[in-house]
């Protein structure tokens, strides 16, 4: 019997607010020594939602300059304004700690490592979300699979704008990427993406890094939406920021693997040591972050495609028993 695709359509509120590829960058100005870092953009990035996106992609390139570094994004300079290093022009976009820095650039690397895993030693999955701020680079700057389809669920407007400056430089997709963005505010969620052909009966990679989120109860709904579309087996994983004014119970751990475990998911968490310590970092392993925690989970349950399928199944032997037992009378 053919697999079908079938979405039972949810609405999710809107949010608020090693590389695979080793080409080098020219060594460029570095501030991660300083308390506190500050990036400058044009007037246009006044938006908060794309100003946290531009400082990610800053960091990302000031990352890509060092003499050693943790992953290499050679797009991420493509999306800042030619001003963004200077630090006497232009407005000020935003003012990330040190501390901040250092865990996403460690989550950086932690991601695309266990994307490289999963993808390298399973053929399975060949569908993959990105939970983003709308600049990630991903899809233009890791080798995929063949048949790879990559969604991008992010702030439209800030996804937008990325997009138009990466064509600027001629950056597109690997070849063996096909892309579709899918705009967080969308009324549909779940219908945009099997719109632009995600699969329910497939196994899928979800990964988050980036997507604003406002509180706790859209993590949930967010979680909602995943198990609804992912199949049983699907992994889900990345770096999720816990604000102190989010309301949760317990630690911020206790409190994540509890509510993956409500929605359907086996989580576990990574310690940003072992990250560091794997990869030889600086002096600043070791430290845990207070505001964000790393994290991999598996689908437990079946996706709603799946449960069409099952139950489709289910009717199908009830009615061939009906038969049996009508021709035995």
């Amino acid at each position: 019997m053919a697999a079908t695709n079938s979405c039972s359509f949810l609405r999710l509120p809107p949010l608020v607010s090693s590389p695979w590829r080793n080409k080098k960058l020219a060594p460029g100005p570095s501030r991660v020594g300083f308390h506190r870092v500050t990036a400058r953009f044009d007037q246009e990035e006044s938006d908060p939602l794309l100003r946290a996106a531009l400082t990610a992609a800053w960091i990302r390139d000031q990352e890509s300059r060092r003499s050693d570094p943790l992953f290499i994004d050679t797009y991420a300079c493509g999306l800042l304004s030619s001003d963004t290093s200077s630090d006497d022009v232009g407005k000020c976009l935003h003012s990330t700690n040190v501390s901040d820095m250092y865990h996403y650039r460690l989550a950086t690397k932690f991601i695309d490592e266990r994307l490289h895993q999963l993808l390298s030693t399973s053929d399975q999955f060949r569908q993959i979300v990105l939970l983003s701020d709308g600049m990630d680079t991903r899809p233009y700057r890791l080798n995929w699979p063949r048949l790879s389809v990559v969604y991008d669920l992010s702030p439209e407007r800030v996804f937008e704008l990325g997009t138009k400056r990466l064509k600027v430089i001629g950056t597109k997709t690997s070849r063996n990427c096909l892309l579709f963005h899918c705009p967080m505010d969308s009324r549909n969620l779940q219908e945009t993406l099997c719109t632009n052909g995600f699969n329910g009966n497939q196994p899928s990679l979800w990964v988050f890094q980036g997507l604003p989120l406002a509180n706790s109860i859209n993590f949930e709904e967010l979680l909602l939406l995943i198990s609804s579309l992912a199949m049983k087996g699907s992994i889900f994983f990345g770096q999720l920021h816990i604000p102190s004014d989010w309301i949760i119970s317990g630690t911020k751990e206790e409190w994540l693997e509890k509510v993956l475990l409500r929605h359907g998911f086996r989580g576990g968490l990574v310690k940003y040591s072992e990250v560091a310590g794997n990869s030889g970092s600086d002096s600043d392993a070791g430290f845990e972050s207070p505001g964000s925690v790393l994290f991999v989970a598996e689908h437990l349950r079946m996706s709603d495609a799946q449960m069409e399928v099952w139950r489709m199944h289910v009717g199908r032997m009830e009615e061939e028993a009906d038969e049996e037992g009508f021709e035995e009378l």
